[in-house]
């Protein structure tokens, strides 16, 4: 017989599935550059669907060091990226509707390894952005790279370079961290 889920990990399990509504609708990271000429720094959300922010300013910067222009049509995730902040949603409601330990399994699996991908995927797409420069730049460096961090802070030249969640990323990764703790709990729990 399959073991049924604790009420108060049902009740959990449907908050952190429906606290991720919002993330479709706004910023889910950020990405920020301070230097001495811009005081006021320069800052890129990236949603869920878009880009927004200082984009024509850095992407103004980045053309002297020979890096690719940043546009939303060069991101085919923004394609299906709300459509899994929609299945992460819906299969947590279902897996509380349903309270079953397996359902738990399948919920915490497809979490970690989309959470997985998405860093990876990100982390990639900072890595070619940073790697592949024009070799016709106004500004060469020999064996400069310019990749931004995955997360935390990084000199870049005379730019200190931030990458962290902004409050869409933080609505998904504080419930599906609480979805993790969730499965170990009912793994370990006494019968």
């Amino acid at each position: 017989m399959m073991k049924p889920l604790k009420t108060i990990t049902r009740i959990l399990i449907l908050l952190c599935g429906l606290a991720m509504i919002p993330a479709n609708y706004v910023s889910v990271w950020q990405i920020q550059l301070e230097a001495p000429q811009y005081p006021e720094g320069l800052k890129m959300e990236i949603w869920s669907h878009k880009i927004a922010g200082d984009i024509d300013k850095i992407n103004g910067l980045n053309h002297y060091i020979g890096m690719s222009l940043i546009k939303e049509e060069n991101f085919p995730e923004f394609k299906i990226m709300p459509w899994m902040i929609w299945g992460f949603v819906l299969l947590g409601v279902l897996t509380a509707a349903v309270g079953k330990k397996f359902m738990l399994w399948i919920y915490t699996t497809v979490l970690v390894a989309s959470g997985a991908w998405g860093m990876y995927d990100f982390w990639h797409w900072e890595y070619e952005y940073g790697h592949n420069l024009d070799p016709h730049a106004a500004i060469k460096i020999p064996g400069m790279a310019y990749q931004p961090p995955l997360f935390g802070w990084k000199e870049l030249l005379n730019f200190l370079a931030g990458s962290f969640p902004d409050v869409g990323g933080y609505l998904i990764i504080v419930p599906a961290f609480l979805v993790v703790a969730l499965l170990m709990f009912e793994t370990f729990r006494k019968k």
